[in-house]
């Protein structure tokens, strides 16, 4: 990396932490519920009540039908341990968990944006989709927050960035008996396997995504890799398999990790919505509670969310074609640019000044790489972008759309916004020496 690029880096990492520490400053020690929020005020109590010796309970009735006092795993078992473990050391002070995450988040995604970029396209690319993403309003909001999207997106991205090492690694020309070659291969697959462990304990979601994962990697590889991707898989099930069974000694069933699939699958498909989804339910449509039926509210969290699972997948069975219009609907609320009335000041903001603003250059970055490709599609590192945009938009245009839930996507996709930034900063005389500075 030429000297000059390297500067600009730091500079971004520098920017990027102070614009997110800032945030949280401005936020502080009050967990209150701003926009697309909500949820910190779940984990700030939850962290607290485990750290007063309670374990993961509430003291009174809590979202979304968890009784006082009873067993929870809605909420995510990594992140709630990490603010009781900041509160434990440092004290009950939001503030400092909202600086630690901001400097960790401001950090890490901008850097890892960075080598990717640098390695699909160019180290100018990389710097650009690192200054958008140092930038990228919704993930400054976000990062100072005391919810689970900063530390996910930085696990995400790591994992997808390994994922293309390991690749490389495997396809380069060195002799597939080098011990060296091997020692890599091994610590690779570790760190790939912990950074998917540490995205499916921050949403259990992630699980969807990683054999489409495992599959690219063994197809671009060659069909090899397979002992790598054994010891990856091996790793996430040994991360996930002590809340297995924490989670039968206290609901006395199987919940592989959260209890939050069932009451999502079947609020985003009850009849209610028809065919067309709203990610708020109106004051006409009542609460999401409401839709629950009263003979099922005496079961506890985990058996309710087995329960809700089933009648969820009954509304499928049912009316398909209701729910392929349904998922149709969910599109434009997912893919959300412009201001809204139903929303406030600080999401309109935070929605224009970020993708608002990004998307034409997040498509054109995709045409761009995609015109530009000399070798099969699928076996390219940037078709694991490809695949990763178009499979977890699809998860949650089938289930539940809400903008904050597009933010990984929107991570990955300002790698793209870089190399369209650089293509714009190629027809300029001034900014042409810095785009070929490291040619």
């Amino acid at each position: 990396m030429p000297k000059l690029h390297q500067r600009l880096l730091v500079i971004i990492l520098v920017v990027s932490v102070l614009l997110r520490v800032v945030a949280s400053i401005y936020l502080g020690n009050k967990v209150e519920a701003l926009p697309g929020t909500f949820d910190q005020i779940s984990y700030h109590n939850l962290a607290l009540r485990v750290v007063s010796g309670f374990g993961f309970t509430f003291g009174k009735p809590w979202w979304p039908v968890t009784a006082a006092g009873a067993p929870t795993a809605h909420w995510s078992y990594l992140y709630t341990g990490y603010l009781a473990a900041i509160y434990k050391l440092l004290g009950q002070v939001p503030l400092t968990a909202r600086i630690i995450q901001a400097i960790v988040v401001g950090l890490l995604q901008p850097y890892l944006v960075y080598r990717i970029g640098r390695y699909l396209f160019s180290s100018t690319a990389g710097l650009a989709a690192a200054i958008l993403t140092a930038l990228y309003s919704y993930f400054i909001y976000y990062s100072a927050t005391l919810m689970t999207e900063p530390f996910y997106i930085v696990a995400i991205l790591a994992s997808l960035w390994i994922s293309m090492c390991m690749v490389k690694e495997e396809t380069n020309a060195v002799e597939e008996s080098s011990p060296g070659k091997t020692h890599k291969r091994f610590w690779m697959a570790i760190l790939l396997g912990l950074t998917l462990g540490a995205a499916v304990l921050l949403r259990q979601l992630f699980l969807l995504f990683i054999p489409f994962l495992f599959i690219w990697i063994w197809w671009a590889s060659g069909r090899k890799n397979i002992r790598s991707l054994l010891i990856s898989a091996v790793i996430v099930i040994l991360l996930i398999l002590p809340f297995t069974i924490f989670n039968y000694q206290r609901f006395e069933r199987f919940v592989l990790l959260n209890t939050n699939a069932g009451f999502a699958f079947f609020w985003s498909n009850h009849p209610i919505y028809g065919t067309q989804f709203k990610p708020l339910l109106t004051e006409e449509m009542g609460s999401y509670q409401d839709l629950i039926p009263p003979e099922l509210l005496s079961l506890n969290e985990a058996e309710l969310d087995q329960e809700l699972l089933g009648r969820g997948i009954g509304f499928i069975v049912q009316d398909p074609w209701r729910i392929v219009l349904l998922s149709i609907s969910r599109i434009p609320p997912y893919f959300m640019f412009w201001p809204s009335s139903s929303s406030g000041l600080i999401s309109n903001i935070a929605r224009v000044t970020s993708f608002g603003i990004m998307w034409p250059f997040m498509l054109y970055g995709l045409y761009r790489s995609f015109v530009s490709r000399k070798k099969p599609l699928i076996i390219q590192p940037v078709f694991l972008l490809y695949l990763f945009v178009f499979v977890y938009s699809m998860i949650h245009i089938l289930t539940w759309t809400m903008v904050r839930y597009r933010l990984p996507v929107d991570a990955v996709l300002l790698v793209f916004a870089g190399l369209a930034v650089v293509d714009l900063a190629e027809s300029i005389p001034m900014l042409r020496k810095l785009v070929h500075a490291d040619t």
